[in-house]
């Protein structure tokens, strides 16, 4: 654990979904670096640093600022996903280091860096304690299930299902919602699944604390498997947790 004091990231790097906690939104036109003076930050490759400070308004080429960068606490633990043009302004703010790169190169005005794809915050970020149990959404459920059907497998047309129904007293907690395509929530309508005929493939727990870094990115890029595990779901299969 880091041991500087801990700061709010409120003015910098959070997305909606993304953290329970960090709650300003990423928007697109994020301002420019202005006056400050960018300092080459390990990890990063800079050129043609002479002259007026460069300005973020950066040539769009190809993929180059397409896709997320993931962001790592000073702790190395993964709590973000942002764009790669707030990553930028991080880096040259000198709030985050670059951990690890694509092969593909931003260019502005006056400069040009290596595109980021992990980066590490300089100030350890205190996130409250499970707080990703409290923020149940239906993209988070999705993510967690791994975008399929509990009932049946099958992907696309997803929507959240209570297994035990809300009107046999069932809540919304993490263990008692799954995914479940329009065909099956049909079918099993206000019943419960033993009613119904129909079986769980897992049964739904709580997921791992990663699980709106799956949100915000359903496919986990090579670069944050070191960080974040490739699944989102910390599910265990029906038979094996009923054998327990």
């Amino acid at each position: 654990m880091a041991s500087k004091a801990a700061t709010s990231l409120s003015s910098d790097c959070s997305e909606p979904g993304d953290v329970p906690g960090l709650i300003r939104s990423e928007v697109d036109d994020s301002p420019a670096v202005g006056t400050l003076a960018p300092q080459t930050p390990a990890g990063a490759r800079f050129s043609s640093l002479s002259g007026p400070t460069p300005s973020l308004h950066v040539r769009r080429e190809g993929s180059a600022l397409s896709g997320r960068v993931l962001v790592l606490n000073a702790s190395y633990e993964p709590i973000n996903v942002c764009t790669v043009r707030r990553a930028i302004v991080l880096i040259l703010k000198q709030k985050a280091e670059v951990i690890d790169e694509h092969d593909l190169e931003v260019h502005a005005e006056r400069m040009s860096m290596t595109r980021p794809a992990v980066i590490r915050l300089r100030t350890y970020v205190r996130i409250p304690y499970q707080s990703f149990r409290r923020k149940i959404t239906r993209r988070a459920v999705f993510a967690r299930d791994g975008w399929a059907c509990q009932y049946c497998g099958r992907r696309g047309s997803l929507t959240m299902d209570h297994v035990i129904p809300r009107s046999k007293g069932g809540d919304t907690s993490w263990e008692n919602v799954v995914a479940c395509c329009a065909t099956c929530n049909r079918r099993k309508g206000d019943r419960s699944v033993a009613q119904s005929g129909m079986k769980l493939s897992t049964r739904p727990i709580a997921p791992h604390p990663t699980i709106f870094i799956h949100v915000a990115s359903p496919t986990i890029p090579s670069q944050w498997l070191p960080y974040v595990p490739a699944t989102a779901g910390v599910v265990t299969d029906v038979a094996d947790a009923d054998a327990a």
